[in-house]
């Protein structure tokens, strides 16, 4: 028994081992009195805290539109390809994707956090009302629905800011956790903002649409607008929370590298520690794995329902929200039992075969198993909803069904496998960097992350439009299976490097241990 705990990566002394060696010497705790005064602290707090709400702002502003965005888009432009919707979903990550760099650049240029962020939550806003107001864009609106999306992305894009910052604003002691509810912060995010959509669905869709070019009613409320409503209303809460009257800016990881190592510099400080590369990586394609089942199956899921079970627009609304609020009560279970589990098992073991393999069964259990087809939409359907469509997907006819408790297995299964992947693959990442500067590595993170979100939307049309879910829930489980393997062989490389042997002589005077000789005051 214990040999196959061993071989699962189950028994933890090794890790409590190591995880305990660098809280042995105390200088850190009386050094970090000599870091920042009591008021400073407090600031330095609130000012994560503030990035907290941020992460968990703008993964809501990704996905409380993913189960509305199709009946959104065909109620806007009746019959409009699922095409259309990978690329409206997949604007988002992909302006993400290609202005992290930017922004983080910007960042670094400035010596500051606090203009990128507020620049890009006004942009936000915009970006946000623009989506409310798509009725007013018609003929072309789904061509400002892709525009809208695309400047979502460009704003949150400041992801890749707020995780810079929260590296240099916590010390090495704190930032496990500090990384582990940047993680919760991200997976409720995903998980409330279909939530918030569906309880919208009272609203209804609201009255027709008036001609194109006809302005006379301006503000439209409705089930599909509100989720632009609410993150405009967000993104401006969320602009004055950065406002100096509140956020003050306080770095001090650099400042506690220093002291610890008795340097001049942080470059002389860091210099020892560098992060294991193959195992770095190693994450970050697990992550993108990670991210992309969760983005595909949540983008899907609205569209798979309307297929397989024949559900209307409001019943797929209202269904799906109610599944996704379970989803989040879920996640929040798991997030409170990670804890608890890292004191029975590894965190590489919960990684692989709590958060890897979960995720992999998602995609199994989302294969159709029948027996028959799915229920056929009526061949004269002018708006989707009410059966599979075999006049454009011609699969529909030749494919099983998928029917509702495999649905509801597979996921659930999602929902804890991605919460505790997503979790732990930033903690152990977090970890594997050691006490260091984490900004580019953490905006690499970030954009294996938004390469997910843009590519998986586009795997929806460009195969589950064409191929059906037999082919795209396989292929996404043999991607699993591969980073799971992937993450098994580097299994003994995720772990912190280990800290550069510092002589007593290079810490400062006032934190050397006092020999014999310096008792009495000999010269040393």
């Amino acid at each position: 028994m214990e040999w196959l705990k061993g071989l699962a990566g189950r028994v933890r002394k090794e890790q409590v081992d190591q995880d305990e060696a660098p809280e042995a010497p105390t200088e850190v705790e009386i050094v970090q009195p000599l870091l920042e005064t009591a008021q400073e602290h407090r600031e330095r707090w609130r000012s994560v805290y503030i990035i907290y709400f941020t992460m968990f702002q703008m993964s809501l502003g990704f996905s409380i539109v993913l189960t509305g965005v199709w009946p959104y888009l065909d109620k806007l432009e009746p019959g409009s390809k699922k095409e259309i919707l990978g690329v409206a979903v997949g604007a988002n990550p992909l302006g993400q994707l290609l202005f992290s760099p930017l922004l983080g650049l910007w960042a670094n240029r400035a010596g500051s956090v606090r203009v990128p962020l507020l620049t890009t939550l006004a942009l936000f806003v915009v970006a946000s009302t623009l989506y409310a107001q798509l009725h007013l864009t018609r003929p072309y609106a789904k061509y400002w629905m892709v525009f809208a999306r695309f400047l979502v992305g460009v704003s949150s894009a400041n992801v890749a800011v707020a995780r810079s910052y929260l590296s240099s604003a916590t010390l090495v002691s704190e930032r496990t956790r500090a990384v582990a509810i940047v993680s919760l912060a991200q997976v409720l995010g995903f998980v409330v903002g279909p939530a918030l959509q569906a309880a919208a669905a009272p609203l209804g869709p609201g009255p027709p649409y008036p001609p194109p070019g006809d302005y006379s009613v301006p503000l439209r409320l409705d089930m599909y607008t509100a989720a632009g409503w609410i993150n405009a209303v967000l993104g401006f809460v969320n602009f004055l929370l950065f406002l100096p009257w509140c956020f003050k800016e306080r770095k001090i990881a650099a400042r506690e590298a220093m002291i610890a190592q008795g340097t001049d510099s942080e470059k002389e400080a860091l210099k020892a520690l560098k992060p294991d590369k193959v195992s770095s990586w190693t994450l970050v394609l697990a992550f993108f794995v990670l991210v992309f089942n969760f983005v595909l199956l949540e983008t899907l899921a609205t569209s798979l329902t309307m297929d397989q079970f024949a559900w209307s627009k409001r019943q797929a609304l209202e269904y799906m929200g109610a599944l996704m609020s379970v989803g989040a009560v879920v996640a929040c279970i798991t997030f409170a039992t990670i804890g608890p589990l890292t004191k029975i098992f590894e965190e590489r073991a919960l990684l692989l075969w709590g958060g890897f393999l979960l995720t992999g069964m998602a995609s199994i259990l989302c294969i159709p198993w029948g027996p028959g087809p799915p229920p056929l939409a009526p061949a004269n359907a002018t708006e989707a909803g009410g059966g599979c469509p075999q006049e454009t997907q011609p699969w529909c006819a030749e494919s099983r069904g998928i029917n509702v408790p495999q649905f509801l297995a597979g996921y659930i299964c999602i929902s804890v496998g991605y919460s505790l992947g997503v979790t732990l693959i930033q903690t152990i990442f977090s970890k594997v960097l050691g006490p260091r500067p984490q900004g580019v590595w953490m905006g690499i993170l970030t954009g294996a992350g938004c390469l997910s979100r843009a590519l998986g939307p586009i795997f929806v049309s460009s195969v589950y439009a064409r191929r059906g879910p037999d082919a795209t829930f396989g292929s996404t489980a043999a991607l699993t299976l591969a980073a799971l393997v992937a993450l098994r062989v580097v299994y003994g490389r995720l772990r912190p490097p280990p800290l550069a042997p510092t002589s007593p002589r290079a810490l400062p005077h006032e934190l050397r241990e006092l020999n014999a000789a310096d008792k009495r005051g000999e010269p040393t």
